[in-house]
C-alpha cells in the first residue's frame, strides 16, 4: 500500500547531527498518522508520501524545518530553593513559557544555589540528518481519523 492521506505509517529511524554523529536511533517503530495531522515533521511526511514499505531515504534538515530555531528567552534561572528535591540535570520539569503556556523545561545546569533551566526543544537549532525506513503501510481507522493520530500497538493508548 501506498503512502497517502489517512494511512498510518510505520518506519524505522535514526537522527544524526549535521556531521553524522548519531543522536537518536528508534528502539521501536514511529507508528504516525500521515496527511498533515502533525504528528511528524512536514519535511519528512513530504518526503514520504507516495512511497511503499521498503521505501528508505536519509534527508537532512535545517533548523527551521526541525525543531526550530533556539529561543534564548525560554531559558530560566531559579533559585534551588524553588527547585523540587530530586531532580538532576537531564530532568524535566513543567511550567509556563512568558505567553503562560504549559512548557517542559530541561534541567541544564545547577550552580550553586541557582538551576538553569532551558525550554528549547533538545534538538532545537541544529541541523539534522534524518535515516528513515518505512517497515509498514495500512489504512487508517475512522477512529484514528477522527482523533488524528494513531491508535493501539505503538500508537496512543487510552
Amino acid at each position: 500500500m501506498k503512502i497517502e492521506k489517512d494511512t498510518v505509517v510505520t518506519l524505522r529511524y535514526k537522527v544524526a547531527d549535521a556531521k553524522g554523529k548519531l543522536i537518536e536511533e528508534s528502539k521501536d517503530p514511529m507508528v504516525y498518522l500521515h496527511g498533515g495531522y502533525g504528528n511528524t515533521l512536514p519535511k519528512i511526511e513530504a518526503a514520504l508520501d507516495g512511497r511503499m514499505p521498503g521505501y528508505q531515504l536519509t534527508l537532512e534538515l535545517k533548523p527551521e524545518d526541525g525543531f526550530g530555531e533556539r529561543d534564548e528567552s525560554l531559558t530560566r534561572t531559579i533559585p534551588k530553593s524553588e527547585f523540587p528535591p530530586g531532580v538532576k540535570v537531564g530532568g524535566q520539569l513543567e511550567g509556563r513559557n512568558d505567553r503562560g503556556e504549559p512548557q517542559v523545561f530541561t534541567v541544564m545546569k545547577i550552580k550553586g544555589d541557582k538551576v538553569l533551566l532551558d525550554g528549547n526543544h533538545p534538538l532545537a537549532g541544529m541541523e539534522l540528518r534524518f535515516s528513515l525506513k518505512v517497515t509498514e503501510v495500512r489504512a487508517a481507522s475512522e477512529e484514528e481519523i477522527a482523533h488524528r493520530h494513531v491508535h493501539g500497538v505503538h500508537g496512543h493508548h487510552h
